[in-house]
């Protein structure tokens, strides 16, 4: 959120606490006036919409697993609930994903640097050279070099 935002939601809060607390008190003004009974009812009525509203701003668990819990103000958290097999499975197996890819990767990089070894190996064993050219200096650089 920026700053606007937040400034919009603090103005409208603060509104509406000045509205709530003047509805109190003109309400508790003509309570006064009415009789006994009515009085009795509308005290035992605003006990059970305080208790409602407590209800609804406490977090309450959404699904059955407890995965997801509303938070104040409207948010979605995970956690809370208990784990169970299946939920621990699933946050094993992505791991066992990845190294099973990194063993992949390893193995096809080790398999291709033999392949270019045995490439070179196989053009020195084939070519007629003279021994003087394995102990130049260049020899190693011009292998390496791709092939025109």
């Amino acid at each position: 959120m920026n700053r606007l935002d937040l400034n919009a939601s603090n103005q409208i809060g603060s509104l509406e606490s000045r509205l709530s607390a003047r509805l109190a008190a003109a309400l508790s003004e003509q309570a006064a006036t009415l009789p006994h009974d009515i009085g009795e009812r509308l005290r035992v009525m605003r006990e059970q919409a305080a208790v409602r509203a407590r209800e609804v701003r406490r977090p309450t668990v959404l699904s059955a697993a407890g995965a997801m819990q509303v938070a104040g103000g409207g948010t979605a958290t995970l956690g809370g609930g208990p784990a169970t097999w299946w939920m621990r499975l699933a946050n094993i197996v992505p791991l066992l994903i990845l190294a099973a890819g990194l063993f992949l990767v390893q193995s096809l990089t080790d398999r291709e640097q033999v392949l270019a070894a045995a490439d070179i190996d196989a053009v020195l064993l084939a070519d007629e050279l003279p021994p003087a050219a394995y102990s130049d200096p260049g020899f190693r650089e011009f292998l390496r070099s791709p092939p025109p």
